[in-house]
């Protein structure tokens, strides 16, 4: 399953994208972080590295 990002607790730090190790993490617009379904492997290495606990698994 892949992961889900709560965008209200998600600081923007990026922490999860440089974890990331298929890339499927990145930043958006808003500069808060943001899954692609299609490419996210569910590794979870992303729930670790955010400081705030705003990614968890789906």
């Amino acid at each position: 399953m892949p992961v889900t990002v709560d965008k209200d607790t998600c600081i923007g730090c990026g922490a999860c994208v440089g974890v990331c190790p298929v890339s499927a993490l990145s930043l958006d617009e808003n500069g808060k972080s943001e899954c692609d379904e299609a490419v996210c492997i569910s590794c979870l290495s992303c729930t670790g590295a955010c400081p705030v606990s705003a990614i968890s698994e789906k």
